[in-house]
């Protein structure tokens, strides 16, 4: 744990020291990957122009389970809808994830993220209205938790996105 914590604030003191080394680098030039950290995430997208990738596939069983593209089984928990966010609205779709689990889990936090892409898009936007939320948070847990509620031996991922268009647009939180 300690070893993480030193790692992330290293990675954050270069940040910041590249930034004042210099700072046209800080301000970003313009598309320029190389030196507009804007622009190398959107080079770093599948597509490389900003645009996220096409929809990727969920398969909802009739049993309400949902196989994710990584190939993980997920089941739907609830949706929270009380709880606003600080974009205004937010609806939270959670749902179970066993197979995120520090111990024996086989889906990484990678396809786990994409696994909230799809889940975002093909589970969460068609429930909602076109009236939608300004936020939408999926949430994973590879046991049941209670909203709200710390567990420290669950294994929890979150992402943030933006209804757009008809797509969810990731969002840092």
């Amino acid at each position: 744990m300690k070893l993480g914590g030193i790692i992330a604030t290293v990675a954050v003191l270069a940040f910041v020291a590249g930034a004042a080394v210099d700072p046209a680098w800080a301000q970003g030039t313009g598309g320029d990957p190389e030196t507009d950290p804007e622009a190398a995430m959107d080079e770093a997208l599948p597509n490389g122009d900003g645009v996220p990738p096409p929809l990727m596939p969920l398969t909802i069983g009739a049993d309400g389970a949902i196989t994710a593209p990584s190939g993980q089984v997920v089941t739907f928990v609830d949706t929270v809808r009380d709880e606003a966010g600080p974009d205004g609205q937010t609806v939270r779709f959670r749902f179970l994830a066993p197979a995120i689990a520090r111990k024996g889990g086989t889906v990484s936090a990678e396809q786990a993220q994409s696994d909230m892409q799809a889940l975002c898009d093909g589970y969460a936007l068609p429930r909602l209205a076109d009236a939608g939320p300004a936020q939408i948070v999926i949430s994973l847990a590879d046991r049941p938790v209670v909203f709200g509620e710390a567990n420290p031996d669950a294994t929890q991922f979150f992402e943030s996105f933006r209804p757009e268009n008809g797509r969810c647009i990731w969002e840092a939180f």
